[in-house]
């Protein structure tokens, strides 16, 4: 076989540190968290969350990790809210959930409706239940 052909959907969430809610303007940030993944090749689905986290679904091509992306989006994303006079910072950890593509459209609207979901569930509620979901294995003391 000549080619390779890959698609890889992941749906990432990570949330500020102890979850503060440190992101005043939410939709400029998932704005520049867009270009990042642009200038990085990597093709942001959909993006969306609150004050305190975000959801992205990413389309990551077989050269980068996504590990490596994670950490660039964080580290550039919280450069750029310090250099614009927010403390901020990310928490460590995040999660990583593959996504099958006949679920895209679900997840890409789950994503855009962050803000409605979180009228009745708490950040923490919403990540134990992603996990859970999922099937990730977790340590419920190391979660927050």
């Amino acid at each position: 076989m000549p080619h390779t052909y890959t698609l890889q959907l992941i749906h990432c969430v990570f949330s500020t540190k102890r979850r503060s809610a440190l992101i005043a303007d939410p939709p400029r940030l998932w704005t520049y968290m867009r270009a990042i993944a642009r200038n990085c090749g990597i093709n942001v689905a959909a993006i969306g969350g609150t004050d305190n986290h975000v959801h992205i679904l990413l389309t990551i091509p077989p050269v980068h990790r996504t590990a490596d992306i994670v950490r660039t989006l964080k580290a550039n994303s919280s450069r750029w809210m310090n250099e614009i006079g927010h403390g901020f910072a990310w928490q460590d950890g995040y999660a990583a959930i593959s996504v099958s593509p006949s679920q895209i459209p679900a997840v890409v609207r789950y994503i855009e409706n962050q803000p409605e979901h979180h009228r009745t569930r708490s950040f923490e509620q919403e990540y134990v239940a992603l996990l859970e979901k999922s099937g990730v294995t977790f340590d419920p003391g190391q979660l927050f």
